[in-house]
C-alpha cells in the first residue's frame, strides 16, 4: 500500500475537516478552552479530588494534545507541499526565461527541481 502526500490526494474528508479544525483550533475561543482545561487539571490536584477525577483531567489534556498534533503535522505537510510547488513553478519559470542561453545551469536547475519526474 502506497501513502500519498496529503496535499498530492487533493481535497478529501480528512482534509477538510482538517482544515476546518485548523480554523477552529487557532481561534481565541478554542484558547479560552484550553485555559479552562488546564485550569480544571490544576484545580482536581490542588483540592485533592479522587484520582480518577485527576485521571479524567490528565486523559482530556491528552487526547487534545494527541488530535491538535495530528491536525498540526496535516497543516504543516499542506504547507511544506504548496511552497514546493511555488519554487518549482519559479524555477521552470525561470528556466523558460533563459532558455538557450547557459545550458549547464540549466541541467543543474532542472535537476535540483526533479522537473522529469513532475512531468
Amino acid at each position: 500500500m502506497v501513502v500519498r502526500h496529503p496535499a498530492e490526494r487533493g481535497k478529501g474528508r480528512f482534509e477538510r475537516f482538517a482544515e476546518s479544525a485548523s480554523n477552529v483550533t487557532s481561534s481565541p475561543v478554542f484558547y479560552g478552552f484550553c485555559l479552562l482545561l488546564v485550569a480544571f487539571f490544576v484545580a482536581t490536584h490542588v483540592a485533592g479530588l479522587s484520582i480518577s477525577q485527576q485521571m479524567l483531567a490528565g486523559d482530556l489534556m491528552t487526547c487534545v494534545t494527541l488530535l491538535l498534533l495530528a491536525l498540526l503535522k496535516n497543516s504543516e505537510r499542506r504547507a511544506e507541499r504548496a511552497v514546493q510547488r511555488k519554487l518549482d513553478a519559479i524555477a521552470a519559470a525561470l528556466l523558460e526565461q533563459s532558455e538557450g542561453e547557459a545550458r549547464e545551469a540549466q541541467e543543474d536547475l532542472r535537476s535540483a527541481i526533479r522537473l522529469e519526474e513532475d512531468l
